[in-house]
C-alpha cells in the first residue's frame, strides 16, 4: 500500500483531523496502532474491550486514540511518562496482548530536519525554511508509511495484567474550593475531604 492510499483512507483523514497535522509522529502512531490492531485481530473498541498503553505524550499518541478507540474518557488508555514511542495493546477479550515499539535508528532526522525542527520550536523560521520544513516533515511521514512494520518496530507478544475497569462514582464537593471532586480521588487533611488542588 501506497502512501496515498493511506493517507487518503478513512481511518488516517480521521487520524489528521484529530491531531490537525499530518507529521512523522502520527504516521508513527498510525503504523503502530495498525500493526498492533492487526496482532491481536482486534477492531475498535466502542467500549473497553481493547486496554492501549503508550509511553509517550507526543504525536503518536493522537493516532492511537483514534484507530483503537482508547480514550481517558472510557479509562481504557493509560499514559506511561516514559518518553519512549511504545505502544501496548491489550484485548480483554482474548486476553492477548502486543507491545510495539520503535527500532533503534528506524526514524531519526537528518542533519537539516532536526535544524529545521529546532527553529520551528524555537520560533526563528524564515517562511522560505518553514516551506523546507514542511516538506520534509511531509516526506518523512510518507516514507514511515511506507515502510514495512517489520522494519520499524520491534512487535512482541506480552503478557499482561489488565488494569481495573473505568471507575464510576458520584461526586463529592472539595471542602476548601467547593469543586465537584471523585471521591477516589480525594485526600484527608486536618480532618475534611479535599481535593488534591487543595492540599
Amino acid at each position: 500500500m501506497t502512501a496515498d492510499d493511506i493517507m487518503n483512507s478513512e481511518d488516517f483523514k480521521k487520524c489528521k483531523a484529530f491531531h490537525g497535522h499530518v507529521c512523522p509522529g502520527l504516521s508513527i502512531g498510525f503504523k503502530a496502532a495498525r500493526t498492533a490492531l492487526d496482532h491481536l485481530r482486534a477492531s475498535r473498541a466502542e467500549d473497553e474491550e481493547v486496554v492501549a498503553v503508550v509511553e509517550t505524550d507526543a504525536c503518536s499518541a493522537d493516532a492511537v486514540q483514534v484507530l483503537t478507540g482508547c480514550t481517558f474518557g472510557k479509562g481504557n488508555f493509560i499514559y506511561k511518562d516514559h518518553g519512549k514511542m511504545v505502544l501496548t495493546l491489550f484485548s480483554r477479550n482474548t486476553g492477548s496482548g502486543v507491545r510495539v515499539s520503535l527500532r533503534t535508528n528506524a526514524f531519526r532526522p537528518d542533519k537539516e530536519h532536526m535544524g529545521l525542527i529546532r527553529k520551528v520550536i524555537d520560533g526563528n523560521i524564515a517562511d522560505e525554511e518553514r516551506q523546507r520544513f514542511n516538506e520534509i516533515h511531509l516526506e518523512r511521514a510518507r516514507q514511515i508509511l511506507e515502510t514495512p512494520a517489520e522494519e520499524l518496530f520491534h512487535i512482541t507478544a506480552v503478557e499482561i495484567e489488565p488494569p481495573p475497569r473505568a471507575r464510576i462514582e458520584p461526586s463529592e464537593p472539595c471542602a476548601i474550593c467547593g469543586e465537584p471532586t471523585m471521591p477516589s480521588k480525594m485526600e484527608t487533611s486536618g480532618g475534611q475531604r479535599v481535593c488534591r488542588d487543595c492540599l
